[in-house]
């Protein structure tokens, strides 16, 4: 069979509101989840895989987007969605329908990814939906394409839900991969690969990787704990072996998006200790927390030529911290940041403000502690209460949240869905006012201009930098 994989457009994604320069500028990622089912049907099986990122080729739905959809004649196309970008999700499903009479064929549509997992009933309900995966997409995927050729029964593939007649058939989840090490590697070569890039970006190709699945931590904002994302990584030497491979296809800089990529310390030295024995010349950033990094660690990342680490600061305040279930300290966060300065890392600290019991107090020191620990970025939003999430559930619990407006929302996807936030001890209007103060502040310091200035690499890199200066001091966000 011919299978295409789609990563939409992204003109109605149900986002909290940012400020403007964040998402102009942000780049595009390639979509890793689609590339990881393409790798593994081209290894196990003889179907014909196609993969279409909407985005980074600039497709809207105009007859181009449908164009290109009726010239690889699919018979089956595969998208993943999440909650915010389920709008588009289904205008592509409308643009592929209206495709199938052109080629007068029947097109198969299957979703998978988070929002299908949480919502499966509601989801396979929806209009043009044939089959949902839930759980890890590869091996539900492949299963449902050898049932569709007759190689096995529907109601056998494990996260597959239907349905037949006006009956829901809803398949128990299957296990997790437990060895990563034996899924082949994301297929990129399905997509131009030149076009991805990012806003921290230091090489002019940049792709991103997963070294490892789930979290083990229990964060009250994240959704990772109620997906059942048990964490599981892959070894050293598979990890530096996919590395080489990008470099090979001439990437430049390798964004590892690891929910916490130092989980395991020795881990993290023998990949850092692989690349160097390999002598692998290239640029890369990963995602940690605080507690698991010391100087040792952070200087060997810093030898094997990772030059940034995104930190979860989230608060300044150790009452919020432990509100949000962080299980980290302020002196915790404080050491990280001044060993990772020593080390000679560049840090991106991320921070969210609204958390529950937070005052305007709480949020100004917020403000003091981001300046005092110095980041070279920080990536500041409004606490937005997601589904499946300890803080969505506390909201409903307590009537901050009126009702399960998510999964109305599953039910019957709108645009113009407003996000809810902790509208409790501070109002809407309060919290982007402190939210605007935030970016102004942090970024607005004389001393932190001049350090930016004199870290500018070139000429281009001077002008991305006054461009976004630019925006962050004009800066509004506004409520929607």
């Amino acid at each position: 069979m011919r299978v295409l994989l789609i990563n939409p457009p992204r003109f109605n994604e149900v986002l909290a509101d940012n400020p403007s320069f964040i998402d102009e500028e942000r780049g595009f990622n390639p979509p890793l989840g689609l590339l990881y089912i393409a790798g593994y049907l081209k290894k196990y099986s003889g179907h014909r895989v196609f993969c279409l990122d909407a985005q980074v080729e600039g497709l809207n739905y105009n007859k181009g987007f449908k164009k290109r959809i009726e010239a690889i004649s699919p018979d089956v196309v595969g998208m993943t969605v999440m909650t915010f970008t389920l709008i588009d999700a289904l205008k592509t499903i409308e643009l592929i329908r209206e495709a199938e009479e052109g080629l007068n064929k029947k097109i198969i549509i299957v979703l998978g990814g988070p929002h299908v997992h949480l919502f499966p009933k509601e989801t396979i309900q929806l209009k043009g939906v044939d089959f949902i995966t839930k759980g890890e997409g590869e091996r539900p995927f492949f299963n449902l394409l050898e049932a569709l050729e007759g190689r096995g029964q529907l109601a056998d593939v494990k996260g597959l839900a239907y349905r037949e007649k006006d009956v829901i058939i809803d398949n128990p989840v299957g296990d997790f991969i437990e060895n990563l090490d034996e899924l082949p590697f994301p297929d990129r070569n399905l997509l131009p690969i030149e076009k991805y890039n990012s806003i921290l970006g230091h090489g002019r190709i940049v792709t991103t990787m997963f070294t490892s699945r789930g979290c083990p931590f229990k964060c009250a904002f994240c959704d990772r704990p109620h997906l059942g994302k048990r964490f599981r990584a892959r070894s050293a030497k598979n990890v530096v072996d996919e590395m080489e491979e990008c470099l090979k296809l001439g990437i430049e800089e390798i964004l590892i998006y690891d929910d916490t990529f130092t989980v395991n310390r020795q881990r993290t030295i023998d990949i850092c200790d692989e690349i160097l024995k390999r002598g692998l010349k290239f640029i890369w950033d990963i995602r940690a927390r605080v507690d698991t990094v010391d100087e040792e660690v952070l200087k060997k990342l810093k030898r094997a030529g990772c030059q940034r680490i995104h930190f979860g600061v989230e608060a300044g305040t150790e009452k919020i911290l432990k509100v949000l279930n962080k299980g980290i300290h302020l002196n915790q966060i404080e050491n990280a940041f001044r060993s990772a300065k020593k080390a000679g890392l560049e840090t991106l600290a991320y921070f969210m403000i609204g958390a529950p019991t937070e005052t305007k107090e709480d949020i100004l020191e917020t403000i003091k502690f981001a300046k005092k620990i110095k980041p070279a970025y920080a990536h500041i939003t409004i606490l937005t209460p997601y589904p499946a999430t300890a803080i969505y559930y506390q909201a409903l619990a307590q009537g901050v949240i009126q009702s399960d407006y998510w999964r109305a929302f599953a039910s019957q996807p709108e645009k113009g869905v407003v996000t809810r936030y902790w509208e409790k001890e501070l109002t809407r209007e309060e919290l982007f006012y402190f939210l605007n103060k935030f970016y102004k502040e942090f970024y607005g310091r004389p001393a932190y201009l001049i350090r930016q200035i004199l870290k500018v690499r070139s000429f281009d890199d001077l002008k991305r930098k006054v461009r976004a200066g630019l925006k962050v001091l004009n800066i509004r966000v506004r409520p929607s």
